[in-house]
């Protein structure tokens, strides 16, 4: 595998107007930033549609697409919308942060208009599109529908009839409510439309897209509504175990995601069916894939359902290797990136080898003074070449503010190891990319915070926290020639950059 290098940035994150990042032409400018830059590869966060709490990895639907991210001005050039309807709407004023609240009450109204306008009836290619994903399609239109005409209320609140899916309920609600059903399918027509226009775009310039998996799906899904027997859920859908995963450093009480946990049982019986589905849909639209917390496949964490805290969960025995033996059986061999961070066990490594597939590597971990075996596996004389190493995750604080909060003692470690002793934090961080970036390592990504020596005001994520996470967003004045110089120069130097070949003069 040649040596690579790219950039961690959430398409939410990108500049550009109306709110959010999205498929507009900032998303283009960025591609052509990563070209200038050198850069082979563009990491992102989950595409899925947000639900409550604003985070990518609780999506309504495991298939579709965030409608968030279709690109208004798009929409205008169609003529569906005018600029002055887009303006007029209230996305919120300030450009470096995301607004959910307003987001939520303005982008489906001007949506809305958009679908109003449209003549889908005549549009091969929304028929060819509904035809092809059916299969996800006409659940996940009829549930978000069913859930708006229900004040947005989780499907396990909703009338007995619907909520177990009485063929006679849903032949009701399907022509009760066609036309939200169809504004539904509209935005996800939509949004693949443009999202494979802008995958197409980067791989025309060799620079491939990783996607970030979730292991789980949100109770409050289409997934969970349409397919129960996929989940371990009671006889009354309700959820007998939740996901999460025990106290550690993050958090002392551990992460109570609730997301419902898998009957593997049940998907192995099936010929885990609904995984080939799940995969090949992510393949088609990912080139890289990474499958976050890879763990659960070995043991995932169960936590009683009416349990407060994932204190007193309980470590249960996954589908182990037996389920991707059988998705490369089915799809082939993967281009896979595992996520193994965390409190990682000896099974968990033998599964991970036996994939073959890379695992992560995170900077930030690999300097603890405290850590009583003296050294951290992320440090990285210890890596080997199929590996992915980060300065730093969605999950972490950026470098300039992880060297802000860390201790005298770590601090110490990290200038020692670095030969920086007495260097001021934007010379360590400059220097930690550098180690990332001169490491073993096949591929190597960088959060574009790092690059910018941003504190932890540019911090993606805190886990355990809400309301205020998923909202930082890059400038346009940030994405400059100077920087992607920068960038390509470091590439350059340890054999990461994609360089352009010079074209040969014609001849006379």
């Amino acid at each position: 595998m040649k040596r690579s290098s790219g950039i961690l940035l959430p398409v939410s994150a990108l500049p550009g107007k109306y709110g959010i990042g999205c498929f507009s032409k900032e998303a283009y400018e960025f591609v052509d930033f990563l070209e200038a830059a050198g850069q082979r590869l563009w990491q992102i966060l989950p595409l899925g549609q947000t639900s409550y709490g604003d985070s990518p990895y609780q999506s309504f639907s495991t298939f579709a697409g965030n409608p968030y991210f279709i690109s208004l001005e798009t929409l205008i050039k169609e003529g569906v919308l005018t600029k002055e309807e887009c303006e007029a709407a209230d996305f919120g004023e300030d450009h470096r942060s995301i607004d959910y609240g307003k987001m939520y009450k303005s982008r489906y109204k001007i949506l809305q208009l958009a679908y109003g306008r449209t003549d889908l009836g005549t549009d091969a290619d929304y028929r060819k599109f509904c035809t092809q994903n059916s299969y996800w399609l006409e659940d996940y239109a009829l549930y978000m529908a069913i859930k708006s005409d229900h004040d947005d209320m989780c499907w396990s609140e909703w009338e007995e009839d619907i909520r177990i899916r009485k063929p006679e309920a849903l032949e009701q609600y399907r022509r009760k409510l066609a036309q939200k059903v169809g504004f539904y399918k509209y935005l996800q027509f939509k949004f693949f439309e443009q999202w494979e226009k802008l995958k197409a775009y980067a791989n025309e310039k060799d620079i491939q897209i990783i996607g970030d998996i979730p292991i789980y799906v949100a109770f409050d899904s289409s997934d969970a509504w349409a397919n129960p027997k996929l989940f371990q859920f009671d006889e009354d859908c309700q959820p007998i175990a939740v996901a999460g995963c025990p106290p550690d450093a993050f958090s002392a009480t551990g992460q109570l995601w609730g997301n419902p946990l898998y009957d593997w049982a049940y998907h192995k019986k099936t010929g885990y069916e609904w995984w080939m589905k799940r995969m090949e849909a992510c393949c088609k639209m990912y080139d890289i894939l990474r499958i976050d917390h890879f763990r659960g496949f070995d043991e995932y964490y169960a936590i009683p359902a009416d349990e407060e805290t994932a204190e007193f969960g309980k470590w249960e025995q996954g589908p182990g290797y037996g389920l991707f033996e059988a998705i490369e059986k089915k799809l082939g061999r993967l281009n896979i990136i595992v996520e193994d961070l965390g409190f990682i066990t000896d099974s968990v490594r033998r599964l991970v080898a036996k994939t073959g597939w890379p695992n992560m590597k995170v900077l930030e971990f690999a300097f603890d003074s405290r850590d009583s075996a003296g050294v951290s596996e992320y440090i990285p004389y210890l890596y080997e070449k199929n590996c992915v190493v980060y300065t730093g995750t969605h999950d972490n604080e950026t470098l300039l503010g992880w060297l802000d909060n860390i201790s005298k003692d770590d601090r110490s470690m990290v200038e020692t190891y670095l030969d920086e002793k007495g260097a001021d934090k934007k010379r360590l961080v400059r220097s930690m990319i550098v180690l990332a970036l001169s490491s073993v390592a096949d591929r190597c990504v960088i959060p574009m915070q790092d690059y910018l020596c941003l504190g932890n005001e540019a911090r993606m994520n805190e886990p355990s926290t809400l309301g205020k996470n998923w909202k930082w967003r890059l400038s346009q004045a940030q994405m400059t020639e100077k920087l992607a110089k920068e960038i390509c120069e470091l590439s350059t130097i340890y054999g990461r950059a994609k360089i352009k070949k010079k074209k040969k003069k014609a001849e006379k």
